[in-house]
């Protein structure tokens, strides 16, 4: 669905710039001249006729924001034109004419060899851009008869493009890479990271708590279920309405006995202690019946399988540890028998990351300093700890040896029983250009980049790779050092390539 977005609001962009595209240029229009620099700061593609003395040239001046690769919406431009001879013209514009789009007329007076330059200020962004030296001529047939500027084949992607969407780009560095390799592998519960709750005796789950669902997060502690204890004998009511008759009868006898013996105390004829003793006999018959009542309650309840005791008579499970039900196998008014598991919980926060090394390289596991998680579907990868432990015995079935390390999985991104590529490293490194993995597309079953020679031209390169290491890959031939790679919208013009729909050139400036 993201990729159908994407290509939609692709094919959007196509349409509308083709629209703003200006009329064609005609044989006598002089070539126009195109600049594109960088900083730390800003990029500045800057288009415009060759420069005239005495004539009004409209230089198209495009900024975009390196922090953001969005486009300067506001700002203060000004081009400064210095002679040989110290003589220094200046031409601004105080506002874009669109978002990072600024027009700014310049009207050199006499002919020569001028150094230019490009400053930029916004309310958050200062930069400046020297340009080097550039030619104005004397009249128009000079300008006219000056060579064109030599174009390669390239792909265009203009400004108003790049801007609309999410689009980045990074040069090229030497970087030290580690050497690698990557090995399949899975991610599987910690030790101790997974535990099952089961009925500690036979009952009925109460309704008051509802089952927890597969997936739910739990605390160490919870209550997951509450359990209604079944009664000892199902099958006998009539010795439990018995056991009641006979506490009650016996209760009233204790009483009496009671009474009576106060009387007497009263009157002198018995010592205090007969009445202590007849309280104590009441006292204990009274607990006795209240005992064979509640056998009696609960053989009903269990009987009918409705309703429910007390609180107090109620058995509570609770989660033995902080993390993710699994499997459940609970519902609320179901009998269960004792020892049935309900759930089983496994802990997410942290997990084992297993690396199922072939044979082959059994000797490489000397050299292994780290190791990282390589996720589907995205570009960074979970970076492992040390390794927990490095196997020694090669299993007959599948003949690996397994390596585990740790992950913290705090972000969730590693999911129990997933299947995933380890690339583990050696101590081994080299110094080689590098760049985000991210700017490595497959067309075509092939790994090619795409390098922006210009603001609005890319070249399609490509590569061959070598090590990776913490997001970047090691490219041993196709780039240099310092070309500058698409990271984010190289699928985008890829389709740009393919396209027949794109204009040659056009703003609206």
């Amino acid at each position: 669905m993201k990729r159908i977005i994407l290509l939609l609001t692709f094919f959007y962009l196509l349409t509308g710039c083709k629209k703003e595209a200006p009329p064609p240029r005609t044989s006598e229009d002089p070539n126009p001249i195109s600049v594109t620099r960088w900083t730390d700061k800003t990029e500045l593609f800057m288009e415009y006729p060759p420069l005239v003395a005495g004539e009004r040239a409209r230089f198209a001046v495009h900024f975009t924001d390196l922090s953001t690769f969005k486009p300067v919406a506001r700002g203060h431009v000004v081009i400064q034109l210095v002679s040989t001879g110290g003589a220094t013209e200046v031409f601004a514009t105080d506002a874009p004419s669109r978002p990072g789009i600024f027009g700014v007329d310049v009207s050199p007076k006499a002919g020569g060899t001028y150094s230019m330059a490009v400053q930029l200020s916004s309310p958050n962004l200062q930069d400046l851009h020297a340009l080097g030296s550039v030619t104005v001529y004397a009249d128009a047939a000079q300008a006219g008869a000056a060579p064109p500027e030599e174009e390669g084949e390239s792909i265009s992607f203009l400004k108003e493009q790049q801007w609309a969407m999410e689009f980045a780009t990074e040069t090229a560095q030497e970087r030290r890479l580690r050497q690698s390799f990557k090995v399949p592998g899975a991610i599987r519960p910690r030790t101790g990271g997974e535990a099952e709750v089961t009925a500690s005796l036979a009952g009925r789950l109460s309704s008051s708590h509802l089952p927890a669902a597969i997936g739910t997060l739990v605390a160490k502690g919870q209550v997951v279920a509450a359990l209604i204890p079944r009664t000892a004998n199902l099958a006998d009511r009539a010795s439990l309405e018995l056991a009641v008759s006979e506490a009650t009868t016996a209760l009233g006898l204790a009483r009496k006995d009671l009474d009576r013996v106060e009387r007497l105390l009263a009157a002198g004829a018995i010592p205090a202690k007969r009445v202590e003793e007849a309280k104590g006999r009441e006292s204990m018959e009274a607990a006795r019946l209240a005992a064979a009542q509640r056998r009696l309650d609960q053989y009903e309840t269990t009987r009918q399988a409705e309703g429910e005791p007390g609180k107090d008579a109620l058995f509570l499970l609770r989660s033995p540890l902080s993390g993710v039900v699994a499997e459940a196998h609970a519902t609320a008014g179901a009998s269960v028998e004792e020892g049935q598991s309900l759930y089983k919980i496994v802990a997410v926060d942290t997990v084992y990351a297993v690396a199922n090394v072939p044979e082959s390289q059994a000797v490489r596991l000397r050299q292994v300093s780290g190791a990282e998680v390589e996720i589907p579907g995205t570009d960074k990868p979970v970076v492992l700890g040390k390794a927990i432990s490095i196997g020694r015995i090669v299993d007959p079935q599948s003949r690996n040896l397994n390596v585990i390390y740790a992950a913290n999985n705090s972000k969730r991104l590693l999911a129990v029983g997933q299947s995933v590529f380890i690339r583990l490293y050696t101590s081994a490194a080299v110094n080689a250009t590098a760049v985000p993995a991210s700017a490595v597309i497959d067309d075509g079953g092939r790994p090619v980049v795409f390098v922006q020679v210009t603001g609005e031209s890319f070249e399609r390169r490509p590569v061959r790779l070598g090590n990776q290491d913490a997001g970047y890959l090691q490219v041993v031939d196709g780039i240099k050092p310092a070309e500058r790679v698409v990271t984010q919208g190289a699928y985008l013009i890829r389709l740009a390539a393919l396209s027949t729909q794109i204009p040659a050139h056009g703003h609206v400036h």
